[in-house]
């Protein structure tokens, strides 16, 4: 059970909020990879099956990291030369398949200028998760990162928001999810933390835009400038 921290969020409906920790997905919110995993898997697929899968068969099995989202497609024994393969494969095609989207890492800039908490919450393995910002060099933007290795509960479960929360000492009022997908606006609503809907790349996009979302952006620059306005 997450713990309430006052004030609540209906308490605050109405006044413009001051947020001092923001919390970004990666895939589809700061960086344009979706292609990549899904050609990354694929990769796989067809070497280990013969065949490959839809994008929508594919986020059918994210939830867990990599290496648990691939044992629909292999068996635990292969799991840890699959892993090797993906990785590599992954790696190789980084500069290829996958984009930072333009405005995000003036975004990042001003946040750290302004100080304010930045952590990332994100569905991906470790090992992705650090070649994507080693490559678009965002490790000094992130203060806190959680990844799918790093959590029991994968997203939707709020277990990734909650340790932000207790990392940094803030109430839930404090805190802005930024993502693009179901289990980004579903995490966020368990944590009781707003949730800032992206969809210049939701691969689910209609789905998200059925929720009950705070707050919705299409793209970068009106997300940027309205953020701007909405932090201590």
């Amino acid at each position: 059970m997450i713990r309430s921290r006052l004030p609540s969020l209906r308490k605050l409906r109405g006044k413009k909020p001051k947020f001092k920790c923001v919390i970004f997905d990666m895939d589809g919110t700061l960086t344009e990879t979706n292609q990549l995993i899904f050609d990354s898997f694929n990769f796989i697929a067809m070497k280990y099956k013969g065949k490959t899968y839809s994008p929508s068969e594919i986020v059918a099995m994210f939830g867990p990291p990599e290496e648990g989202a691939l044992l629909d497609i292999v068996t635990e024994e292969q799991i840890e030369q699959v892993m090797k393969e993906y990785l590599a494969y992954y790696r190789r095609h980084h500069k290829e398949l996958a984009r930072l989207y333009p405005g995000i890492l003036d975004l990042l800039r001003f946040l750290r200028r302004r100080k304010v908490h930045c952590a990332l919450f994100t569905g991906k393995g470790i090992h992705t998760a650090t070649i994507t910002m080693q490559a678009f060099a965002l490790m000094p933007y992130f203060e806190y990162v959680v990844t799918g290795n790093d959590v029991v509960n994968h997203k939707p479960d709020p277990e990734g928001i909650q340790k932000i929360l207790d990392h940094f000492s803030l109430r839930e009022d404090e805190v802005l999810m930024v993502g693009d997908s179901v289990g980004d606006v579903k995490a966020a609503r368990e944590a009781g933390v707003r949730v800032a809907v992206v969809l210049w790349d939701s691969y689910t996009k209609e789905k998200v835009l059925q929720m009950k979302t705070d707050y919705a952006f299409h793209t970068v620059a009106d997300f940027s400038a309205w953020l701007r306005d909405r932090v201590d």
